[in-house]
């Protein structure tokens, strides 16, 4: 029996980690079906499922996603990017569409730090002359 193509994904501080084993199609995440873990937000489940959209051979293989850290809407692009990574793994034909679409690449924008002295990373306190 095939374990399953095992990848990671990561956004802001989130971390995906996404199985795939042959099945009847099913995605679960966190031991939940995609609409009840992002709560029917319909943007991040977008975000999440980009990769399978792309890809046609969904159908084929059931999707296990362990993910955690970050907020939401971080979690969600760290699904997609392990997604992508996973896909990648099984059909190597995919590259170029994957990485036409941007899912390949790790976005490494992250929060800024707080700095000293300032209420937050680049906000400052109001001005008084008197």
């Amino acid at each position: 029996m095939n374990t399953g193509y095992l990848k990671a994904g990561r956004r802001k501080n989130a971390v995906a980690r996404v199985r795939m084993s042959e099945g009847t199609g099913k995605i679960v995440i966190n031991d939940k079906t995609v609409e009840e873990y992002f709560k029917g937000l319909q943007r991040n489940t977008k975000i999440a499922l980009k990769p399978i959209e792309v890809w046609s051979g969904s159908k084929k293989y059931d999707i296990y996603v362990n993910v955690n850290g970050g907020g939401v809407s971080g979690q969600a692009g760290a699904v997609s990017h392990a997604l992508a990574r996973a896909i990648l793994t099984i059909d190597e034909s995919m590259k170029d569409t994957l990485r036409k679409e941007g899912l390949l690449t790790r976005d490494p924008r992250m929060v800024e730090r707080k700095k000293p002295g300032r209420p937050k990373a680049r906000k400052r306190f109001q001005f008084s002359k008197r």
